[in-house]
């Protein structure tokens, strides 16, 4: 079972994520974002076989005193694969690079799937992640014509297991 450490909005400002979540689920065949009954969030490290008690370690050490962050983001990309995936694009990512830089520093960064890894990690808020083939070509017109201009406050990290998704430890940001 993977496991994860996340910054998730919990609050009343995710608002125009969701609304991105419902617009482009119409390219998916079923609502990718919403079946994972979870809140929006910034995937910052998964793992494939690691002790939960390690990320919980982590997550202390890095956001215990840290306070909830506004993150500004600027519009949509995408990843291709067999399902293309459309996230939300931080304006600036440098302080999501230093997080994800000081987890990295508690754990090390070769337990972490590839994609996770300092020299792979893209910051971002997906969107949809299951748009087939068929889809894409809309999609991606729909994705270059919406603005995906908002600030999300994440104020809260898990340390999940999936799937489903399921909360193991959180670790609330200071206001």
């Amino acid at each position: 079972m993977p496991y994860a450490i996340v910054l998730k909005c919990a609050n009343d400002n995710a608002a125009p994520v969701l609304d991105l979540w419902r617009e482009a689920s119409r390219f998916e065949a079923a609502p990718s974002m919403e079946a994972l009954n979870y809140a929006p969030h910034l995937t910052l490290a998964v793992y494939a076989d690691i002790a939960p008690s390690l990320l919980f370690a982590a997550a202390e050490k890095v956001f215990g005193a840290m306070r909830s962050l506004p993150i500004e983001f600027s519009g949509i990309g995408h990843f291709p694969s067999e399902m293309l995936v459309l996230w939300a694009r931080p304006v600036d990512d440098r302080i999501l690079k230093n997080i994800h830089a000081a987890i990295h520093d508690e754990i090390d960064p070769a337990l972490c799937h590839e994609h996770s890894r300092p020299d792979r990690w893209v910051p971002h808020c997906t969107i949809a992640m299951k748009i087939p083939s068929g889809s894409a070509d809309q999609a991606l017109k729909w994705a270059a014509a919406t603005p995906g201009r908002f600030t999300l406050t994440f104020d809260v990290v898990d340390c999940i297991s999936f799937p489903p998704v399921e909360v193991l430890r959180e670790v609330k940001l200071r206001p």
